[in-house]
């Protein structure tokens, strides 16, 4: 076994490196319990085929074959094959991009490889790795400590018991392993770190962990039914049964007049299909299963798929300006000590003496081999400008560590000399927590915060520094029994992200509220609110005033405040809980266990990616993998882009239904020859599936998509004025594909030559439909400038089918068309684009009079 030699840090621990790493996962396995089985190409295909489409088809082909017309039979299995590929082509470009999204939201581990700490997924865990634990992690696997401080581990998933255990550095080798119980070495896989950190040794991966042997299964991203999804699958079922319904009347219509049983079912059959729009449930999980891929491109996780409806409804982004609005890249830029000022840049290479002591203990205060940005700049400046003096201790042992708490935010750090007979303890904080911990007068903590307003005033973020002494004994348990001395004030300078400024201007522009919240003091955020752009940046509510205020007060309040100053993770909740009650869908930003109860309270949580804690990412929504501001208004973009082409998708399907409908029904009524066969429906679901499920869905946003208010949190996407554009759009199309059919016999056309006509007048109509439902406010030549690839791919292949079907005799036999000519061809093209001139001339309206 390891064992961890020099506490103060891990320099000196190398771990497994990215070979021997590669090599135990390839003899070992992955660190993940069994997964459920994989759904393969045969299962796809039996699901498939219990749908009802397929279902009518295969009947369909049964009659012809009753009735000896094998081609028909046989066209219609090609049929069934043919769009069982699609499905299955579908269906897995969904499973990829849900394996995918597992992939990334698995359990991060921070381990250290080849001498560096890196974050990776918790799967690629392997026995032997060091990792590191800190507050709000997830253990990642079965483990042994080697060294930690104040470590408490939730095991209550193993033992049920609720109350956190301590756990202890492995000292001996025959310490019984097993869950539950103080001061023992041993963490587990899935358990929670609720206080302190630690660094340990995998020594049980997967199958073989805790966990994994009573069988008990981590939370995975899975597909999962939105309300939406539920709402349409209702709908389908009601139109299946209405479509069913009409069928049984069209068979006993049919038969009675026309007195064929056989022909009466199979033009019962084309209306079934006709009326079952099948494809709205798979349009949906598609769209939100390939959106959260796609923002999984722009380095946004999704956690839970059914967020996604609701990001186009957001109205206020509540965000933390630490790493968010800001790099999270301190640079240690001024000291404060003995009443002088000193200001650092890239070019300073010493510091007048009286800043010795102040960089000193801070260096003490802050971790050995910190992860911390601030403890970073802190090491950082004084390994460059005190580098051989005897401000650095590399040799003193920590002894203690007192944490941050939410009575004290400020942490001790209790040090032992080799030589020395006294405990070395060194102290930083929030200022007021050092003149706390100082029992500084009112006078002395006036004159101090004259200069914290200084610091904050220039954007910097302000700690105070202290130290005290103490006679080796028994440590007390609570930092205030140290008898502290202040030293002074470092400042840190955290830089705007690029581009933040501008996406704040595009929330406003978007009807977005752009709220900070920070620990800092209210002049170093208003300083950042206004370099941000956040307006207005001088009314400020501090975590005291919040404090102190009531409910009906903050919810009066926060309808004209964007920044929150000096307030803890704990009040966020209250943030968000007023800005509900003021009717607002509210975004929150976190990344501590502190941050999850907001983060599952509001409407969408954002948990950080690259600081967050496994906690706050499982109570969010999203994570940032950036951790960036500009990448939660990337998603809200993408929320609405996906919902106006839902929209779009399910507009589309409505119209294209009503005239395939139609000319399945009206001939039966009126006593026309049939225009439609089962093989006919089929064709026209090989154009309209991939349309609708890949053509929308790839469809880039509206130009105006961020210049437009968010929509109605409980606004459905099948509304009154979609569903009555979409059955006007294909009443027009079907008025016209019955004038062509009925048209064509009295220009001296054969029955089959019309039918011809109609059915090409109806493929083209249906092009023509997608073409004008890409944008409801662009005209088609403008849209033609916002190229898509996946719409002029399935537009080429239908046209080509189209001509195979028309020119090709055993195809052309089958669908039972006569031969057209080029002037029947141009009539075709024209009456299609006929049927969409009236939208393409009600967008040019729409816009005018907008």
């Amino acid at each position: 076994m390891v064992k961890f030699v020099q506490e103060p840090g891990i320099e000196n621990i190398k771990g497994l490196t990215e070979d021997e790493a590669a090599e135990r996962i390839k003899t070992e396995g992955y660190n993940e319990l069994p997964a459920s089985k994989k759904r393969t190409i045969i299962d796809i295909s039996l699901e498939v085929l219990k749908e009802p489409m397929f279902l009518l088809l295969i009947a369909g082909g049964a009659i012809y074959l009753m009735i000896g017309d094998v081609e028909e039979a046989l066209m219609l299995l090609v049929f069934v094959f043919v769009v069982i590929g699609i499905t299955i082509y579908q269906e897995q470009k969904v499973e990829r991009a849900l394996e995918a999204l597992k992939s990334l939201s698995s359990p991060r581990a921070l381990v250290i490889r080849n001498g560096v700490a890196a974050r990776i997924p918790g799967r690629e865990v392997v026995r032997g790795d060091i990792i590191m634990l800190s507050e709000g992690d997830r253990v990642p696997a079965d483990a042994v400590v080697l060294s930690c401080s104040n470590l408490l581990i939730d095991e209550s998933l193993l033992t049920g018991e609720s109350v956190p255990v301590r756990k202890v550095p492995c000292e001996k080798e025959s310490v019984i392993e097993r869950p539950g119980g103080d001061d023992l070495p041993f963490v587990y896989s899935s358990t929670l770190v609720v206080q302190g950190h630690g660094v340990a040794e995998v020594n049980k991966i997967g199958i073989n962990t805790e966990i994994g042997k009573i069988g008990k299964a981590l939370q995975t991203l899975e597909p999962e039914e939105t309300p939406l999804q539920k709402e349409t699958k209702k709908l389908v079922k009601i139109f299946a049964a209405a479509g069913m319904a009409l069928c049984v009347l069209v068979i006993v219509i049919y038969s009675i007049t026309r007195g064929n049983w056989l022909n009466g079912v199979l033009t019962g059959i084309t209306l079934a299909m006709a009326l079952i729009p099948e494809e709205i449930p798979v349009v949906l999980t598609i769209f939100l299963a390939l959106g959260a891929w796609r923002m999984s491109k722009r380095r946004v996780l999704t956690r839970q798929l059914r967020s996604i409806q609701t990001l186009g409804s957001t109205t206020v982004l509540s965000v933390d300006k630490t790493g968010t609005l800001t790099m999270n890249r301190m640079s240690l830029r001024k000291l404060y000590a003995q009443g002088k000022f000193f200001t650092i840049d890239e070019n300073t290479a010493s510091m007048p003496e009286p800043f010795h002591e102040l960089m000193e203990y801070s260096i003490l205060a802050s971790q050995h081999d910190p992860f911390d940005p601030m403890e970073k700049a802190i090491k950082d400046v004084g390994n460059k400008i005190l580098i051989n003096t005897e401000h650095l201790h590399d040799s003193w042992i920590l002894v203690q560590e007192y944490a941050l708490s939410k009575k004290l935010l400020a942490l001790s750090h209790v040090w032992r000399s080799p030589e020395g007979n006294e405990y070395v303890i060194a102290a930083k904080g929030a200022p007021e927590a050092i003149y706390d911990l100082c029992h500084m007068d009112d006078k002395k903590i006036s004159e101090l915060n004259s200069s914290v307003q200084e610091m904050a005033g220039e954007g910097l973020r302000v700690l105070g520094v202290a130290r005290a002494v103490f006679k080796k004994s028994d440590l007390p348990t609570d930092q205030h029994e140290f008898n502290f001395e202040f030293i002074g004030l470092i400042g840190f300078y955290d830089p705007l992200r690029p581009g933040v400024a501008n996406a704040v201007k595009e929330c406003y522009e978007a009807g977005l509220r752009t709220i900070m919240i920070t620990g800092d003091y209210p002049v170093t955020a208003q300083n950042i609110a206004k370099q941000a752009g956040i307006s207005p940046c001088n009314e400020i509510i501090t975590g005291i005033e919040l404090e102190k205020m009531g409910d009906d007060e903050l919810k009066r309040r926060i309808g004209n405040v964007n920044v929150f100053a000096r307030v803890v993770p704990e009040q966020k909740l209250r943030i968000v809980e007023a800005l509900k009650k003021n009717g607002e869908v509210v975004v929150m930003t976190g990344d501590g266990v502190n941050d999850a109860p907001a983060l599952k309270n509001a409407h969408i949580g954002f948990a950080m990616g690259s600081r967050g804690t496994e906690v706050a990412r499982e109570a969010s929504s999203f994570v940032l993998l950036d951790d960036d501001f500009s990448s939660i208004v990337q998603a809200v973009k993408m929320g609405r882009r996906i919902f106006d082409n839902l929209k779009k998708a399910m507009s589309y399907i409505f119209a294209i239904h009503v005239p395939i409908a139609g000319m399945s029904l009206l001939p039966v009524l009126l006593g026309w020859p049939i225009m439609l066969f089962p093989a006919h429906i089929a064709f026209l679901e090989l154009i309209i599936d991939p349309v609708c499920s890949i053509v929308f869905e790839a469809e880039p946003e509206e130009k105006d998509v961020m210049k437009r208010p968010p929509k109605k949190l409980n606004e459905p996407i099948f509304d009154k004025k979609m569903i009555f554009i979409s059955i006007l759009q294909g009443l027009v199309i079907l008025a016209i594909v019955a004038a062509v059919y009925r048209g064509a016999p009295m220009l001296g056309e054969s029955e089959e030559q019309a039918r011809a006509l109609a059915f090409t007048t109806l493929v083209i109509a249906n092009l023509s439909l997608v073409f004008t439902n890409r944008s409801w406010s662009r005209t088609i030549p403008e849209m033609i400038r916002t190229p898509n690839k996946a719409l002029l791919g399935v537009s080429i292949i239908a046209l080509f089918f189209l001509a195979l079907s028309l020119y090709v005799p055993f195809l052309s036999s089958i669908f039972q068309f006569g031969q057209l000519h080029l002037i029947d061809l141009v009539i075709c093209a024209a009456a299609s684009i006929l049927g969409i001139l009236w939208f393409e001339g009600l967008k040019i309206v729409n816009r005018q009079s907008r």
